[in-house]
């Protein structure tokens, strides 16, 4: 990039020609959180906010904190080392993946009105290809994110687990579709969601198939994203970059999105 085209998005960033948006819940105790069944894994435990100081006796001039916080908490990254699948790839953990990963275009396919009438609304191949029949092919490299306003949820964790008797209930992708996004070589997907796979996938084939096929293929996930409705289906640029903790296999983070008012 000639440094005219970084001048150009300095100026138009202080004009606010292109806005950054914040596509990220807030982080707190009350921020909801995955939860297994029991015979497959252990919670994550919920966040803590501890104050160290707060301009007192412990430091008089300033305030600070300290936090207890699982890695997939909140709006999050998933590293390959998550999953068991991604497990042997090098260069995989958050502290080793290339930074050049965490900025790139964003495709966001919007399902929210399927998402409103079905709960358990599942992307397709189909539902892809009538998007990039309207919108455009999903390139090499980019980032390619499911609209539901399920983030509009967030504010309950009954409301954004939506889980009964037969477990969480939440949008998510097809196997299939997964597959089909790996082969357009995208760089990761994400959702508004508790996590990158529909409540329902640990029953699809192959089971938590975003989780499976993602992080198999060396690609990333992000998760409980929020304000997709406020980005446009493409032309927006997603910096998603997670903490740099070592041997991480995740992290939660700012997500921001570059949008041209133009």
């Amino acid at each position: 990039m000639s440094k005219s085209v970084i001048g150009e998005l300095a100026s138009q960033l202080l004009s606010g020609e292109v806005e950054v948006v914040d596509l990220a819940a807030v982080l707190g105790p009350k921020t909801p959180l995955l939860k297994l069944p029991p015979e497959l894994a252990v919670d994550t435990p919920k966040i803590e906010i501890h104050k160290i100081s707060a301009y007192d006796d412990n430091g008089p001039w300033w305030a600070w904190n300290w936090l207890k916080l699982g890695e997939h908490s909140g709006t999050h990254f998933d590293a390959p080392t998550h999953w068991i699948t991604g497990r042997d790839h090098p260069n995989a953990t958050t502290d080793t993946i290339e930074p050049q990963n965490f900025v790139a275009p964003v495709n966001v396919i919007d399902c929210s009105a399927e998402a409103a009438e079905n709960n358990d609304f599942l992307l397709t191949v189909d539902h892809i290809k009538a998007w990039e029949a309207e919108h455009g092919d999903i390139r090499p490299g980019e980032w390619v994110v499911l609209r539901s306003d399920w983030y509009k949820r967030n504010g309950s964790e009954e409301a954004f687990l939506n889980a009964d008797e037969t477990g969480p209930h939440s949008p998510g992708p097809t196997a299939e579709a997964i597959e089909y996004l790996l082969e357009k070589g995208i760089v990761g997907w994400g959702s508004e969601t508790i996590g990158t796979d529909a409540g329902q996938a640990g029953g699809m084939e192959p089971p938590f198939p975003a989780h499976n096929l993602l992080h198999k293929a060396n690609r990333y996930g992000l998760a409980s994203l929020a304000n997709l409705d406020r980005l446009p289906p493409k032309g927006a640029i997603l910096i998603a970059a997670p903490l740099k903790i070592e041997q991480g296999t995740g992290s939660p983070c700012r997500v921001l999105a570059l949008v041209s008012r133009n």
